[in-house]
């Protein structure tokens, strides 16, 4: 069966079409461009719709209330069941949420423990490199019990712009340098994003993965995934996993288990 799966974020909308864990089409619109109807999804959903993809069903979840209403409307019109992943649903999905405040766990974040329970196991730690970065922990019985948020890259290096008279702007795509002294300014901040941000992600990892022993967790998996999953360093290979579409991955197996209870078009 083929699933249309939709990740709507600060930045931009992600959606792909799944196979059994598989992709087999995907875009990505500008988060507030979305709902427009020449440059947002509709002329891709409706392609989709006369094309061999064409999907069973529509799963999503979204961090941006203004673009979750002005889009629902229009996943509406395409006629296929719709699964809104949302923290109330979680229990019944067999995602536990040992979380003292349940409803303020990102959406996104949610789907990211599913993809996790789906295609790695627990316990593990899910660090989802985007706008924001966030680390997700999914315990030993398989529940989501918190996580850390963190600036992404993208806002580090917008930051520095924005609070400086001189300081221009700069790519967070574009970051590598062959030096580890910078003779310009350009190649001083790109250094100093470059490293502070893997730095910021090693410290944070760390912290967590020694909490998580001290609780007697054992051995815990950790997955990345995001945009700036590349700029983090490759010797970090035999100890992360990178999957770039884990969070995709998720919002299937949430509307699998959905799907058998009976819950896939609520």
């Amino acid at each position: 069966m083929n699933l249309l799966c939709i990740d709507v974020g600060n930045t931009r909308v992600h959606a792909g079409v799944l196979h059994d864990g598989k992709i087999i089409w995907q875009w990505a619109v500008p988060t507030a461009q979305a709902a427009d109807p020449v440059a947002g999804l509709a002329p891709q959903l409706a392609e989709l719709a006369r094309g061999a993809a064409r999907p069973a069903g529509i799963s999503f979840c979204s961090v941006v209330p203004t673009a979750t209403a002005a889009l629902q409307p229009v996943l509406a019109a395409t006629g296929w069941p719709l699964f809104h992943l949302t923290w109330d649903k979680c229990e019944r999905l067999g995602l536990p949420l040992e979380y003292p405040l349940p409803q303020q766990i990102g959406q996104d974040r949610l789907a990211l423990a599913f993809g996790i329970l789906a295609c790695h196991g627990a316990p593990a730690v899910a660090i989802d490199l985007g706008t924001a970065v966030t680390f997700d922990v999914i315990n030993r019985r398989g529940a989501y019990i918190g996580g850390i948020i963190a600036p992404g890259l993208a806002v580090m290096t917008r930051y520095l712009h924005e609070q400086t008279a001189l300081l221009p702007e700069l790519d967070p795509n574009d970051l590598l340098v062959s030096t580890g002294i910078g003779s310009s300014t350009i190649e001083a901040m790109k250094i100093g994003c470059a490293t502070g941000f893997a730095g910021m992600i090693r410290a944070i990892l760390d912290k967590l993965l020694e909490e998580l022993r001290r609780r007697g967790e054992g051995e815990v998996q950790v997955v990345a995934t995001g945009g700036s999953a590349g700029q983090l360093p490759k010797a970090w290979l035999g100890e992360i996993h990178f999957d770039p579409d884990l969070l995709l991955r998720g919002l299937e197996e949430a509307w699998r288990r959905g799907a058998a209870e009976g819950h896939q078009g609520k």
